[in-house]
């Protein structure tokens, strides 16, 4: 069955850089678009950045020019690169993928920006 499970959060500071990875299983990885969403306290879950098979990027407007995502078909895995972190960039990642209509989650990693 298909599985997401998200790695890399942590604790940083304003400024600093962390790296999430996804690793996926239980498809055919290269032929799917990844989406990185998250969720910080209170607040509904929101799109964070795209990567589709070609590749092609997209990013929310918040994150343009500070996250880069990106993907390594040989691992199965998704990647985010987050540089100058916020404090409002405090949230949790969720790696997700749509085959279908079928939305399937991984459990998320914690990123919390703070001095």
């Amino acid at each position: 069955q298909v599985q997401l499970v998200e790695s890399g959060g942590g604790l940083v500071q304003p400024g600093g850089s962390l790296t999430l990875s996804c690793a996926a299983s239980g498809f055919t990885f290269s032929v799917y678009t990844m989406t990185w969403f998250r969720q910080a306290p209170g607040k509904e879950r929101e799109l964070v950045a795209t990567i589709t098979a070609w590749p092609r990027t997209n990013y929310a407007d918040s994150v343009k020019g500070r996250f880069t995502i990106s993907r390594d078909n040989a691992k199965n895995t998704v990647y985010l690169q987050m540089s100058s972190l916020k404090p409002e960039d405090t949230a949790v990642y969720y790696c997700n993928t749509n085959h279908g209509g079928t939305l399937y989650w991984g459990k998320g990693t914690l990123v919390t920006v703070s001095s």
